[in-house]
């Protein structure tokens, strides 16, 4: 059962023997508990300070797409092992095929005035007239959300896992590998495109 468990989370072998123990067998339960720990123990790497990293490429079939993406982590032993690079190459591919635009990384970069040309423009749609003002901001705010989270790439559906958000897989990256991660910027290239 151990093994099992390693090979379906990427945990050591004492962590799955513990996680074994605690949930008295059950393999299911333990996957929890493990998923648990590893992003609880994400969450403390999140301070530390990522100066080593990769840049990483996809040109699409064709080439007539184009990706560059910049990940961060803590040492240049983490940044040379397939693993990271692995999942250095996936990101690329996911830009590559979910395209954000604007292209941010994150929520907390998109500008204040693009959230307010969104409002603006989805208070102007058709369905929102008559309806009563906090009506409309409850509407606002849950579109809103939808919209950041369209654009942001954390937010984004993972190509290859789409049952977790890229922002989850890179937790999971960061509990695997044991160092902090970010992604620090990408650029997508599109031929014709701007």
């Amino acid at each position: 059962m151990v093994k099992e468990l390693r090979e379906r989370t990427g945990a050591g072998m004492m962590e799955c023997k513990a996680a074994l123990s605690e949930t008295g067998g059950d393999l299911d339960k333990a996957v929890d508990e493990l998923r648990k720990k590893g992003i609880a123990k994400a969450a403390k790497k999140s301070g530390r300070e990522t100066a080593e990293g990769a840049v990483g490429s996809y040109v699409h079939m064709g080439g007539k797409i184009g990706v560059l993406v910049e990940v961060n982590c803590e040492t240049d032993f983490v940044a040379k092992t397939d693993e990271f690079q692995g999942f250095v190459r996936d990101l690329a591919m996911h830009i590559a095929g979910a395209n954000p635009v604007p292209q941010v990384v994150s929520r907390e970069q998109v500008s204040e005035a693009l959230i307010a040309k969104e409002k603006e423009i989805i208070a102007a749609q058709p369905d929102m007239a008559g309806k009563p003002a906090n009506v409309i901001e409850k509407i606002l705010e849950g579109r809103i959300n939808k919209f950041l989270g369209e654009i942001s790439l954390m937010d984004q559906p993972f190509v290859k896992d789409p049952e977790h958000t890229v922002g989850e897989v890179l937790q999971r990256q960061i509990a695997k590998l044991g160092e902090n991660m970010t992604v620090r910027r990408f650029v997508r290239f599109q031929l014709g495109g701007e």
